[in-house]
């Protein structure tokens, strides 16, 4: 058999994204806080891009005068707004808008591992509260009591080390062999000072594991005697699982006593820095706005803080200019085509927030009026299917996107919930569920806490059918623990 090579010319068709397109689908994906990042950062870098300034007193006094709105005047307008916008938001075939069939047909082609496997799980869904408050760090506070202390220099040195080495829940992670040795300190000074930290506010601050924060509580309070300290040093495994029968066997003493002792330790706080809290204040500035006006419900872009850019004027005119150099003009020509799709796609971006939210609401509607006992059974394919676009598109733009409506703040995200059957053949949302499984375990008993099985026969008896391991799931989404746990001896 003979070998030879030849050259040959093939025409193949291949599904490819411009690089306009891309951006508009990493601009939908981000959060608003993202975006203003991201809007920072390419004014910075591109110098055909500005941000529109008001720069006379009239435009000013116009400003001032449109944040002295009252809610009902900013409503009532918005109603002209989202008419306007959805006529705009339909010629997104017309020249110089983006391609968004373009993108629907490269989702649906592209393959599995991009697409499906991004897929939410719907009924796995969070719920999210308007703010994380912040109060001052745990270190801060540690300091502040150190520097009243009669220290000297070499003192204070050694107790800035170790309360830089506590951490947020207030425990040590660091041995003080380690400490003396890597800083050259004398171990019975190290040891001194993490006594007198662990004297301090909070209590039980500076540990090394549980069992030492609980019998420095114990200590600080005075609470100390026998039994409790026994407890705590030898049974915490039976007490966490609230076997007392089996610590009162192996102390030898009455029930009584043991339930009287375990609420001392009851009392007391595992993780002592819990009240300064481990993360950092999280603003949530929701993208779009519900209102409801008379017996409609109106959506309403929140455009405050997004910067309003436009090309620049300086350029633009460097452009027409015939005396501008070829380089020259093909660099800035490069920068306004950056600009100019840009601002394209921060507006396509805001269409599409409304439009989704436009489309939950329509079918949210009871939920709006009612409360979340009312949420429907929803999909990322039902809003898809609404608005005409691949469902992918959906999941980007509901992904840290919220939305504030007079029954709070929630993510776009949340109103998504897989269905649970009902007796009478109607569906429910798998977050009403979630919520009767709350309420029930708000009113129970504390010495007879509802079991898993006993909460899918309440739930049974109201013409919803579960299994208990859903039951379980749910319960454990709730962060509820389970009934063994709850349960209450005094």
């Amino acid at each position: 058999m003979a070998f030879e090579l030849k050259q040959s010319l093939k025409l193949t068709q291949q599904l490819l994204m411009t690089p306009q397109l891309q951006q508009a689908i990493k601009l939908l994906q981000l959060s608003r806080q993202e975006l203003e990042q991201f809007v920072a950062s390419q004014v910075a870098e591109n110098p055909c891009l500005e941000e529109d300034m008001v720069e006379s007193p009239e435009e000013a006094a116009q400003v001032e005068r449109e944040r002295e709105r009252t809610e009902e005047q900013v409503i009532s307008e918005s109603i002209q707004q989202a008419g306007s916008l959805v006529d705009s938001a339909g010629g997104e075939g017309e020249s110089g808008e983006l391609d968004w069939e373009a993108l629907n047909r490269y989702q649906e082609q592209a393959p599995a591992s991009t697409t499906a496997a991004k897929k939410i799980a719907d009924e796995e869904l969070p719920n999210y509260e308007n703010m994380i408050s912040k109060v001052g760090t745990l270190q801060d506070h540690l300091l502040t009591q150190i520097g009243e202390l009669d220290f000297d220099e070499q003192e204070l040195k050694i107790a800035s080390l170790l309360i830089g080495n506590i951490d947020d829940r207030g425990y040590l992670t660091i041995s003080i062999d380690e400490l003396a040795e890597a800083e050259s300190l004398d171990l019975e000074q190290v040891d001194g000072i993490l006594d007198t930290i662990q004297r301090l506010d909070p209590n039980g601050v500076g540990a090394r594991d549980l069992k030492e924060c609980l019998h420095l509580q114990l200590r600080n309070s005075h609470l100390k005697n026998g039994i409790v300290e026994l407890i705590v040093e030898n049974h915490l495994r039976e007490l966490e699982n609230r076997n007392f029968a089996a610590i009162a066997k192996a102390m030898q003493i009455s029930l009584e006593e043991v339930l009287d002792n375990v609420h001392i330790i009851a009392d007391l706080e595992p993780v002592p820095g819990r009240q300064f809290g481990a993360t950092e204040a999280q603003f949530i500035t929701p993208d779009v706005y519900v209102f409801k006006l008379g017996s409609e419900w109106v959506v309403n872009l929140n455009e405050d803080g997004l910067p309003k850019l436009r090309v620049s004027d300086f350029y633009s005119t460097m452009m027409s200019d015939k005396k501008s150099k070829g380089d020259e003009k093909n660099y800035v020509a490069e920068k306004m085509k950056a600009a100019e799709w840009l601002i394209k796609s921060i507006r396509q971006r805001q269409r599409t927030i409304f439009k989704v939210t436009e489309s939950i609401v329509k079918r949210q509607r009871d939920f709006f009026d009612h409360g979340v006992e009312y949420l429907k059974p929803m999909i990322l394919k039902d809003v898809a299917e609404d608005i005409s676009m691949h469902e992918s598109t959906i999941s980007r733009v509901t992904n840290n996107k919220y939305v504030h409506t007079p029954r709070g703040v929630f993510e776009l995200k949340y109103f998504f919930n897989s269905s649970v059957s009902r007796a009478d053949g109607q569906d429910m949302a798998s977050e009403s569920v979630k919520r009767m499984i709350s309420d029930l375990v708000k009113v129970e008993d504390a010495r007879r806490p509802l079991s898993d099985q006993r909460i899918v026969e309440i739930l049974e008896e109201r013409g919803i059918q579960l299994a208990r391991r859903t039951v379980a799931k749910y319960r454990e989404q709730l962060q509820i623990l389970p009934s063994s746990k709850r349960k209450k001896y005094f």
